[in-house]
């Protein structure tokens, strides 16, 4: 699990039951977090980055593989992985996005729905690629933007659905219900 701030849907995993999260990776030592993997016994790395992506993929890929994780799964992570984590991690990166993607990828997603004056956003889970926000889609669910709706009364919407959405997904990949086929997500 790869996380860079407040950990709300690494919260999200953890009451769901979800077993086998063998580590949190934070790329900031003080996220709230690495405060929830320690409070659930979970092991816990810290990896800053140092404007090297490469290298800072590599010493993410390295932690993973000091716990055994056979997959990434991102949890508000702030941070573009390199190409060595696709390849050594193919179709086993899932990640969650706040925007019915391909609208609004990248950051400020909630901000950018609102200033587009869209009627619905939502959230995406998928798999990451070589580009941002891109990768195959896994599940989405749709959420409302009403009247009168400001970035952190949409954010907190949004939240509800991924803290439903996302458990969801991860057991599914866990179990093996959730494959990439010639580019396209297939569910058993």
């Amino acid at each position: 699990m790869l996380a860079s701030g407040a950990g709300t849907n690494l919260q999200a995993l953890l009451d769901s039951g979800i077993e086998g999260i063998r580590v949190v990776i934070s790329d900031v030592a003080d996220a709230f977090a690495v405060r929830r993997a320690t409070e659930a016994s979970i092991p816990t790395e810290i990896v800053p980055f140092a404007n090297n992506r490469s290298a800072f993929t590599e010493k993410i890929c390295e932690a993973a593989a000091k716990y055994g994780a056979e997959a990434l799964v991102l949890a508000g992570f702030m941070r573009v992985l390199g190409p060595a984590a696709i390849e050594r991690f193919p179709h086993r990166i899932l990640n969650i996005h706040p925007s019915l993607l391909p609208a609004f990828p990248g950051v400020n997603a909630v901000s950018q729905a609102l200033s587009h004056g869209v009627t619905i956003t939502g959230v995406t889970v998928h798999f990451v690629d070589e580009k941002i926000d891109h990768g195959p889609i896994i599940a989405q669910r749709a959420v409302p933007v009403l009247p009168g709706d400001d970035e952190e009364s949409l954010h907190a919407r949004i939240q509800k659905v991924e803290h439903d959405l996302y458990p969801r997904v991860v057991a599914a990949f866990l179990r093996g219900d959730v494959l990439v086929e010639q580019g396209k997500v297939v569910l058993r």
